[in-house]
């Protein structure tokens, strides 16, 4: 079983462009040219985005024909949801814990 670790793709997610290879790859699988052809990059610098979401653990790929189709990778971006809704929850619970000391102060 593969291990991915979240900072990893924190950090491939830095760039604005692969935030948009992965919101596009969240609509369905696609090959290099496909992406490239939505994108102010050429094709090249597409495949080279890939090979850094691919390394995160963001996107998987196959070979189709002589084609390359990539889609996103459920175990990756799984574990950027996990590391999200740590934060989320420790969020929610500081946030009830502030609300419930000020109304201690108020009411004591």
């Amino acid at each position: 079983m593969d291990t991915y670790r979240a900072d990893d793709a924190w950090e491939a997610l830095g760039d604005r462009t692969r935030r948009l290879i992965v919101e596009r790859l969240a609509r369905g699988p696609a090959a290099v040219g496909e992406l490239a052809a939505g994108l102010p990059v050429s094709r090249p610098a597409v495949s080279q985005h890939l090979k850094v979401l691919k390394a995160a653990g963001l996107v998987t790929d196959h070979a189709e024909a002589n084609r390359r189709i990539y889609r996103l990778n459920p175990a990756g971006v799984g574990a950027l949801r996990d590391q999200l809704d740590t934060f989320w929850g420790r969020a929610l619970e500081n946030y009830k814990h502030t609300v419930e000391e000020v109304e201690e102060q108020e009411n004591g």
